[in-house]
């Protein structure tokens, strides 16, 4: 298969019953395209990898479905619902959480404060009831408490719940960064890069602890990735991008013994 060839790339098997649409997305910067029509179907309850090496397109992506980046053209849609045009914060609202590869939690904050202060989603107070801890938020803040601290102990970081993001380790902001995003209530969760800084002990149970949050939360989950054997055991099926386009798409046999996967990352002769 070359990097233009498209033909046995599984697609439209997946269509009636996605969650998750990408059809033709593409993503101009200037002369650079970062993301090259792109399309892929993404089932409920599935967990879907996306792989490729560094430059290859999978943040742009991330940020496409997420909405921080608009696409130049294409469509992306979640449940059926068009997300073109819709600012972060409405996909959030939709179910979409996500995740990102350099950390961006409140580093002043406790970890308690930085779970939270994601289900603002889901509360009815209002700002100034919200700060000052009156009216509908003060009814609330037992839910928002109770809430926070379940996520901290699922991630294992009930113990740490008082201290500030920013003295944590990198492993451990990581958990609280999923922590948070699972806050948001989401059906769909982008993970970017969630072993990075983790130790191999830490990376062994990780794909554990994703198949275990995938069922207690029926989500659907969509991963980047660099660690290959974590993929490979953890995903139903995997997309492999190269130069922003999808070179191969299926289970991750398939993708292992791909030609195409195989010599962009490790090159031809």
């Amino acid at each position: 298969m070359t990097a233009t060839d498209f033909s046995n790339i599984e697609t439209s098997s997946h269509t009636t019953s996605s969650i998750l649409s990408v059809k033709n997305a593409t993503r101009r910067f200037g002369g650079l395209i970062a993301v090259n029509e792109v399309s892929f179907e993404v089932t409920p309850g599935e967990i879907f990898g996306l792989i490729g090496p560094n430059g290859a397109g999978k943040t742009t992506m991330f940020n496409l479905l997420s909405g921080l980046t608009p696409p130049s053209s294409g469509a992306i849609s979640f449940e059926g619902r068009c997300l073109i045009g819709l600012p972060p914060y409405k996909i959030a609202e939709l179910g979409v959480a996500r995740t990102f590869q350099n950390i961006r939690l409140f580093g002043n904050l406790s970890a308690l404060e930085n779970v939270k202060i994601a289900q603002h989603t889901h509360t009815k107070a209002g700002v100034l009831s919200g700060v000052f801890g009156a009216g509908r938020a003060r009814e609330e803040e037992p839910r928002v408490l109770a809430k926070a601290t379940e996520l901290l102990k699922l991630v294992g970081l009930d113990d740490l719940a008082g201290e500030q993001a920013k003295n944590f380790s990198y492993g451990d902001q990581r958990r609280l960064e999923i922590a948070r995003a699972l806050a948001l209530e989401p059906k769909l969760l982008l993970l970017d890069e969630p072993a990075a800084g983790m130790n191999p002990t830490e990376k062994q149970g990780l794909s554990d602890f994703i198949r275990m949050v995938r069922d207690k939360f029926s989500l659907t989950i969509v991963l980047i990735e660099h660690h290959v054997p974590l993929v490979m055991g953890l995903c139903d099926r995997i997309a492999v991008l190269n130069f922003g386009q999808l070179i191969a798409l299926g289970n991750p046999a398939v993708v292992a013994g791909d030609p195409a996967v195989i010599e962009a990352y490790l090159g031809g002769d």
